[in-house]
């Protein structure tokens, strides 16, 4: 089975969890790179990120050489902005024909999931969501507990498959 963990993240929490799953299934990681990324601090990057939200902007994305049809399983991962999915996975879903694939969500934040899931589930529809998660603050968390929830959730992700 090949499996492929797409994500992106800016404070480096996503993309923490990302690099954990690719490894507990030994598979392929794709990194979303936004070509301007949002690289304000403090209260300037979350109205830049919520204003992003709000607009529905798809930024445009560095080349990448994945394509997520030739993969079995997909792992989506994003951060919570303004209680949705970040914008570089809004630019991914939308030029990438994602149908009849394994999804298993997950997402960081630091202090809840807003609507990511639904608006996630409601974009992949034509697909198998087969399981989420949540992971609050992990860069900040103890690094052997958030290891155990990842390795956890992922058994549990092939054990459905199997």
């Amino acid at each position: 089975m090949k499996i492929l963990t797409v994500y992106y993240s800016l404070d480096g929490n996503t993309q923490l969890i990302a690099e954990q799953i690719k490894s507990a299934v030994n598979g392929d990681i794709l990194r979303l790179k936004p070509v301007h990324d949002n690289n304000k601090k403090g209260l300037f990057k979350l109205l830049s990120g919520g204003r992003q939200i709000f607009k529905n902007e798809k930024p445009e994305l560095e080349p990448f050489d994945i394509n997520p049809a030739e993969y079995d399983l997909i792992f989506i991962g994003t951060p919570v902005w303004a209680g949705s999915f970040a914008p570089a996975l809004n630019t991914f879903l939308a030029e990438n024909s994602i149908q009849n694939k394994n999804i298993a969500l997950f997402c960081c934040s630091r202090g809840g999931k807003g609507k990511v899931f639904i608006k996630l589930h409601d974009i992949l529809r034509d697909n198998n969501i087969i399981g989420e998660t949540e992971f609050l603050s992990p860069v900040k968390s103890d690094p052997k507990e958030v290891n155990a929830k990842v390795s956890s959730w992922v058994d549990e992700i092939i054990e459905k498959l199997d």
